[in-house]
Protein backbone atom coordinates (compact mmCIF):
# COMPACT_ATOMS: atom_id res chain seq x y z
CA UNK A 1 0.00 0.00 0.00
CA UNK A 2 2.98 2.17 0.78
CA UNK A 3 4.22 1.26 -2.35
CA UNK A 4 1.59 2.15 -5.00
CA UNK A 5 0.57 5.77 -2.59
CA UNK A 6 4.00 6.56 -3.16
CA UNK A 7 3.87 5.74 -6.81
CA UNK A 8 0.62 7.42 -7.29
CA UNK A 9 1.99 10.64 -5.74
CA UNK A 10 5.00 10.40 -8.01
CA UNK A 11 2.62 10.23 -11.22
CA UNK A 12 0.33 13.20 -9.35
CA UNK A 13 4.11 15.69 -8.73
CA UNK A 14 5.08 14.76 -12.17
CA UNK A 15 1.85 15.59 -14.14
CA UNK A 16 1.62 18.89 -11.84
CA UNK A 17 5.13 19.65 -12.70
CA UNK A 18 4.78 19.42 -16.37
CA UNK A 19 1.47 21.43 -16.47
CA UNK A 20 3.77 23.56 -14.90
CA UNK A 21 6.25 23.60 -17.50
CA UNK A 22 3.64 25.41 -19.56
CA UNK A 23 4.19 28.85 -19.52
CA UNK A 24 1.65 32.06 -19.96
CA UNK A 25 3.44 31.99 -23.42
CA UNK A 26 1.95 28.57 -24.43
CA UNK A 27 -1.38 29.23 -22.92
CA UNK A 28 -1.53 33.09 -24.78
CA UNK A 29 -0.97 31.72 -27.69
CA UNK A 30 -3.00 28.46 -27.68
CA UNK A 31 -6.01 31.28 -27.13
CA UNK A 32 -5.10 32.98 -29.68
CA UNK A 33 -4.82 29.86 -32.03
CA UNK A 34 -8.20 28.60 -30.84
CA UNK A 35 -10.05 32.23 -31.38
CA UNK A 36 -8.81 32.45 -34.87
CA UNK A 37 -9.61 29.18 -36.43
CA UNK A 38 -13.30 29.39 -34.34
CA UNK A 39 -13.66 32.55 -35.95
CA UNK A 40 -12.56 31.38 -39.14
CA UNK A 41 -14.56 28.16 -39.06
CA UNK A 42 -18.19 29.46 -37.34
CA UNK A 43 -18.64 32.65 -38.67
CA UNK A 44 -17.04 32.29 -42.40
CA UNK A 45 -16.83 28.30 -43.42
CA UNK A 46 -20.30 27.36 -41.83
CA UNK A 47 -22.44 30.01 -42.49
CA UNK A 48 -21.37 30.04 -46.21
CA UNK A 49 -21.71 26.10 -46.46
CA UNK A 50 -23.50 24.61 -43.85
CA UNK A 51 -21.57 21.89 -43.51
CA UNK A 52 -20.38 20.47 -40.29
CA UNK A 53 -19.01 17.31 -41.10
CA UNK A 54 -15.48 18.61 -41.14
CA UNK A 55 -15.91 20.62 -37.64
CA UNK A 56 -13.93 18.25 -35.94
CA UNK A 57 -11.17 17.56 -38.57
CA UNK A 58 -10.67 21.50 -38.94
CA UNK A 59 -10.10 21.85 -35.00
CA UNK A 60 -8.16 18.47 -34.38
CA UNK A 61 -5.42 19.25 -37.47
CA UNK A 62 -5.13 22.76 -36.03
CA UNK A 63 -4.74 21.68 -32.28
CA UNK A 64 -1.90 18.96 -33.49
CA UNK A 65 0.06 21.23 -35.77
CA UNK A 66 -0.16 23.82 -32.61
CA UNK A 67 1.21 21.27 -29.73
CA UNK A 68 4.05 19.38 -32.41
CA UNK A 69 5.17 22.59 -33.62
CA UNK A 70 5.18 24.36 -30.27
CA UNK A 71 6.88 21.46 -28.54
CA UNK A 72 9.52 21.12 -31.15
CA UNK A 73 10.23 24.68 -31.09
CA UNK A 74 11.91 23.90 -27.89
CA UNK A 75 14.55 22.55 -29.21
CA UNK A 76 15.22 25.29 -32.20
CA UNK A 77 13.66 23.63 -34.84
CA UNK A 78 13.74 26.13 -37.59
CA UNK A 79 10.92 28.14 -39.74
CA UNK A 80 12.26 25.60 -42.63
CA UNK A 81 11.43 22.24 -40.63
CA UNK A 82 8.22 23.91 -39.18
CA UNK A 83 6.69 24.71 -42.78
CA UNK A 84 8.44 20.75 -43.76
CA UNK A 85 5.96 19.52 -41.22
CA UNK A 86 3.45 21.25 -42.66
CA UNK A 87 3.73 20.17 -46.11
CA UNK A 88 3.65 16.70 -44.56
CA UNK A 89 0.09 17.01 -42.72
CA UNK A 90 -0.98 19.05 -45.64
CA UNK A 91 -0.49 16.36 -47.99
CA UNK A 92 -2.66 13.82 -45.83
CA UNK A 93 -5.74 12.97 -47.86
CA UNK A 94 -8.96 10.56 -46.29
CA UNK A 95 -9.17 7.84 -48.78
CA UNK A 96 -12.55 6.86 -48.09
CA UNK A 97 -14.49 9.72 -49.39
CA UNK A 98 -13.48 13.05 -51.56
CA UNK A 99 -12.94 15.94 -49.92
CA UNK A 100 -13.52 19.49 -51.82
CA UNK A 101 -11.04 21.77 -52.65
CA UNK A 102 -12.82 24.54 -50.46
CA UNK A 103 -12.61 22.13 -47.77
CA UNK A 104 -9.02 21.38 -48.69
CA UNK A 105 -8.12 24.91 -48.52
CA UNK A 106 -9.73 25.75 -45.20
CA UNK A 107 -7.46 23.13 -43.85
CA UNK A 108 -4.77 24.45 -44.86
CA UNK A 109 -5.80 27.77 -43.23
CA UNK A 110 -6.39 25.64 -40.15
CA UNK A 111 -2.80 24.26 -40.29
CA UNK A 112 -0.98 27.10 -41.13
CA UNK A 113 -3.05 29.57 -38.17
CA UNK A 114 -1.73 26.77 -35.65
CA UNK A 115 1.80 27.05 -37.19
CA UNK A 116 2.07 30.28 -37.25
CA UNK A 117 1.00 30.92 -33.73
CA UNK A 118 3.25 27.95 -32.48
CA UNK A 119 6.28 28.82 -34.03
CA UNK A 120 6.89 32.68 -35.02
CA UNK A 121 8.75 34.90 -32.36
CA UNK A 122 6.28 37.61 -32.59
CA UNK A 123 4.05 39.11 -29.64
CA UNK A 124 0.66 38.49 -29.03
CA UNK A 125 -0.32 41.07 -30.77
CA UNK A 126 1.66 40.64 -34.02
CA UNK A 127 0.04 37.21 -34.04
CA UNK A 128 -2.95 38.16 -33.44
CA UNK A 129 -2.55 40.64 -36.44
CA UNK A 130 -1.38 37.72 -38.84
CA UNK A 131 -3.94 35.49 -38.05
CA UNK A 132 -6.69 38.46 -38.69
CA UNK A 133 -5.28 39.13 -42.18
CA UNK A 134 -5.70 35.64 -42.53
CA UNK A 135 -9.67 35.99 -41.46
CA UNK A 136 -9.70 39.11 -43.60
CA UNK A 137 -8.64 37.48 -46.32
CA UNK A 138 -10.89 34.39 -46.35
CA UNK A 139 -13.73 36.71 -45.65
CA UNK A 140 -13.15 39.17 -48.56
CA UNK A 141 -12.62 36.80 -51.20
CA UNK A 142 -15.70 34.58 -49.92
CA UNK A 143 -18.02 37.17 -49.73
CA UNK A 144 -19.53 39.84 -52.65
CA UNK A 145 -17.28 42.25 -51.71
CA UNK A 146 -15.12 41.56 -54.17
CA UNK A 147 -16.29 39.40 -56.58
CA UNK A 148 -19.95 38.27 -57.00
CA UNK A 149 -20.62 34.88 -55.93
CA UNK A 150 -21.44 32.50 -58.51
CA UNK A 151 -23.52 29.36 -57.75
CA UNK A 152 -25.00 26.45 -60.52
CA UNK A 153 -27.71 24.13 -60.03
CA UNK A 154 -27.91 20.71 -62.15
CA UNK A 155 -31.53 20.74 -64.31
CA UNK A 156 -33.24 17.75 -66.18
CA UNK A 157 -35.14 19.66 -68.99
CA UNK A 158 -37.74 17.90 -71.10
CA UNK A 159 -37.84 20.43 -73.89
CA UNK A 160 -34.63 19.05 -76.36
CA UNK A 161 -35.41 21.47 -78.54
CA UNK A 162 -34.92 24.34 -76.74
CA UNK A 163 -31.64 23.50 -77.05
CA UNK A 164 -30.25 24.51 -80.23
CA UNK A 165 -28.17 27.32 -79.98
CA UNK A 166 -31.08 30.01 -82.24
CA UNK A 167 -33.02 29.28 -79.08
CA UNK A 168 -30.79 30.23 -76.27
CA UNK A 169 -32.82 33.22 -75.30
CA UNK A 170 -35.84 31.23 -74.72
CA UNK A 171 -34.53 28.31 -73.76
CA UNK A 172 -32.91 30.64 -70.27
CA UNK A 173 -36.19 32.21 -69.89
CA UNK A 174 -38.20 28.82 -69.30
CA UNK A 175 -35.74 28.39 -67.26
CA UNK A 176 -35.90 31.63 -65.20
CA UNK A 177 -39.65 31.01 -64.76
CA UNK A 178 -39.18 27.91 -63.85
CA UNK A 179 -37.13 28.06 -61.47
CA UNK A 180 -37.49 31.39 -60.48
CA UNK A 181 -33.73 32.62 -60.54
CA UNK A 182 -31.97 34.90 -62.57
CA UNK A 183 -29.43 33.01 -64.79
CA UNK A 184 -26.55 34.34 -65.60
CA UNK A 185 -25.30 31.54 -68.04
CA UNK A 186 -25.98 27.88 -68.88
CA UNK A 187 -23.85 25.01 -70.20
CA UNK A 188 -25.52 22.23 -71.58
CA UNK A 189 -23.63 19.01 -70.12
CA UNK A 190 -25.69 15.92 -71.25
CA UNK A 191 -28.55 15.47 -74.64
CA UNK A 192 -29.98 12.29 -74.36
CA UNK A 193 -32.38 11.78 -77.55
CA UNK A 194 -33.61 8.40 -76.63
CA UNK A 195 -35.63 9.89 -73.58
CA UNK A 196 -35.45 13.07 -75.59
CA UNK A 197 -34.16 15.12 -72.11
CA UNK A 198 -31.39 17.15 -71.51
CA UNK A 199 -29.08 17.57 -67.92
CA UNK A 200 -28.20 21.11 -68.20
CA UNK A 201 -25.87 23.62 -65.33
CA UNK A 202 -27.51 26.80 -65.26
CA UNK A 203 -25.38 29.64 -63.30
CA UNK A 204 -26.59 32.41 -61.41
CA UNK A 205 -25.55 34.93 -58.74
CA UNK A 206 -26.42 35.14 -55.19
Amino acid sequence: MLLLQAVNEETVGTAFNLFEKLTSKFWLRLSIDFASVFVLIRFIYYPIYKNREFFFTFFIFNLIIFLITFLLNKVEMSMGAAFGLFAVFSMLRYRTEGISMKDMTYLFLVIAMGLITAVSKGNWDELSLLNLIIIAFTYLLESNLLLKKESSKMIQYENIEMIKPEFRTELIADLESRTGIKINRITINKVDFLKDTAVIRVYYYE
